[in-house]
């Protein structure tokens, strides 16, 4: 699935969700090491979990950031 972020840097987040599980995390754009970072801690977890972990993180001013904007992904594929 490809979500549309906004807010942020990044312009697409990609990520499959398979048995209930989040795999295959990729952002366009924005912040490349952080963004391996997210998709490393994530990969294999519970997509609830995932939602709970990331949902309400904010990127300085911001009033979300690339992790709460996959949370936003993750919430919206599972409605």
């Amino acid at each position: 699935m490809q979500y549309k972020p906004s807010g942020i840097c990044a312009t697409a987040i990609d990520f499959d969700i398979r048995d209930g599980r989040v795999y295959d995390v990729v952002f366009t754009n924005g912040c490349d090491g952080n963004h391996k970072g997210i998709s490393a801690l994530i990969e294999g977890m519970q997509v609830e979990d995932a939602i709970e972990r990331l949902s309400g993180i904010t990127c300085g001013p911001r009033r979300t950031s690339c992790p709460d904007q996959l949370a936003q992904a993750l919430k919206e594929r599972l409605a």
